[in-house]
């Protein structure tokens, strides 16, 4: 039994870090397609939301099983608990990610800023945290989610930035207000994805010591 547990336990896991992936992407090709205006770009990241909701569904439902039939115990069940927060936080990435590709299509014919923000280097710096923590996960190894609070800070600081920058320019010219408001959203969804890999790699260092840490 406990072969049969340990094998379809990867499988729960490997199938997890799948669809943190897939969050991932959503996220990454959200920004790109509302910065090269690209619809059919955007189009595809929101034909996503069913996959990842049903990915979510599939796996909570398999992890319940796990816990009901095999009743793990000490790191099995760290595992499994830690999956179940890595679902939960894909999930929400992956939806930020649609909210954002959404936007795409109002900003058409918006006109641009003078100057440009630093959307994208902060969505860089988002998806590398996410990419950091599943590899964490992954080989359950700390070494790349020893610096997230730092990171995290980065993430808050640019997002405190483009608001101020994004309400200068609403003061400035009155034709930024359309763009200014949806920048602003897109910022927040950001540093709100920023914080879900922080817990990711919370509920990981978890997962790997058996000690509850907080990431601030």
């Amino acid at each position: 039994m406990s072969e049969k547990f340990h094998a379809e336990l990867e499988r729960l896991k490997q199938d997890t870090i799948a669809m943190a992936r897939l969050a991932r992407t959503m996220l990454s090709d959200s920004v790109n397609a509302l910065f090269l205006q690209d619809c059919a770009k955007a189009k595809e990241v929101v034909s996503n939301k069913r996959p990842l909701r049903e990915m979510t569904i599939s796996l909570e439902e398999r992890a319940y099983q796990l816990i009901a039939l095999y009743q793990p115990m000490a790191k099995d069940m760290r595992v499994i608990a830690c999956i179940l927060k890595m679902i939960t936080a894909a999930e929400r990435i992956g939806r930020y990610g649609k909210d954002i590709a959404n936007m795409t299509k109002h900003l058409q014919d918006q006109p641009a800023f003078a100057e440009p923000l630093p959307i994208q280097h902060m969505a860089d710096l988002v998806t590398g945290m996410i990419d950091d923590a599943v590899t964490s996960f992954e080989g359950e190894n700390l070494d790349r989610i020893k610096e997230f609070p730092s990171r995290d800070d980065t993430v808050d600081a640019l997002w405190h930035s483009i608001f101020r920058e994004t309400l200068t320019f609403m003061m400035e010219d009155s034709t930024t207000i359309t763009r200014s408001t949806y920048y602003i959203m897109v910022a927040r969804y950001l540093e709100r994805s920023g914080d879900h890999a922080c817990k990711m790699a919370e509920n990981i260092h978890y997962m790997i010591t058996g000690e509850r840490i907080e990431i601030k």
